[in-house]
C-alpha cells in the first residue's frame, strides 16, 4: 500500500493559504491541490506491505517520544526542480525547520528499521500547491508572489500516518485515509 507520513497543517493555516491563492488561481492552467490534500511529507513509503504499518506506527511513537511540540508556519515559495522549468509549485515552513528536519530523519528511520523501502529523494520542506501537469513551466511570477506569503503560526505537535489510495477521490484524484496520529 502507499504510506505516507505527514505534517498536516490545521484548518485556519489551510484556510489562510486558501484564501491567499484563490484569487490568483485562474491566472495559471495548474493542477491546484485540493485544500483538504495539504500535507507536508516526511517520508514516503510507495510500497508497504500492509502487514509492516502497524509495526511502523508503533516504532514512529517510540521514535517521536522525546520530542517536543515547537511553532511551525506556512511561508514563503519552493518549486521543483528549479524556477526556470518548474513541475511543481509549493509553500515552504517557516519555524521550528530543525524540529521538521528530526521528525523526517527519524519517519525514514522507523521505515526502514521496519523493512519498509522509503523514498529516497532529498527532504526539502514543503507543502504542494500545484502542478504543472508535466509541462515545464516558468515559475518566476509565482516566486514572487510566493516571496510575500506568511501564513499563521501553529504548534507542530503531531503527524499523521496516511495511506493514500490513488484514483479513489474526486476527479480521479488520490483519496487519503490517516491510519494514525502520532503526538510528540
Amino acid at each position: 500500500m502507499r504510506v505516507f507520513t505527514a505534517i498536516v497543517p490545521p484548518a485556519h493555516a489551510v484556510e489562510h493559504l486558501d484564501g491567499f491563492l484563490e484569487p490568483r488561481r485562474a491566472a495559471a492552467g495548474f493542477r491546484w491541490t485540493r485544500p483538504e490534500h495539504l500535507h507536508l511529507t516526511l517520508a514516503f513509503m510507495p510500497d508497504a506491505a500492509e502487514h509492516r504499518v502497524d509495526e511502523y506506527v508503533d516504532r514512529l511513537v517510540e521514535s517521536l517520544d522525546d520530542l517536543e511540540p515547537a511553532d511551525v508556519a506556512l511561508a514563503g515559495p519552493v518549486v521543483f526542480p528549479n524556477v526556470d522549468q518548474a513541475r511543481v509549485l509549493a509553500t515552504g515552513v517557516t519555524g521550528a525547520t530543525d524540529l521538521v528536519e528530526r521528525l523526517a530523519v527519524r519517519a525514514r528511520n522507523a521505515a526502514v528499521a521496519c523493512g519498509i523501502e522509503v523514498d529516497g529523494t532529498r527532504f526539502r520542506p514543503h507543502v504542494t500547491i500545484a502542478r504543472t501537469g508535466g509541462r515545464p513551466t516558468g515559475m518566476t511570477s509565482w516566486v514572487r508572489l510566493l516571496e510575500s506569503y506568511s501564513g499563521p503560526a501553529w504548534p507542530l505537535a503531531s503527524v499523521e500516518v496516511v495511506a493514500s489510495h490513488l484514483g479513489e477521490g474526486p476527479r480521479r484524484t488520490p483519496r487519503y485515509e490517516s491510519l494514525a496520529q502520532v503526538l510528540l
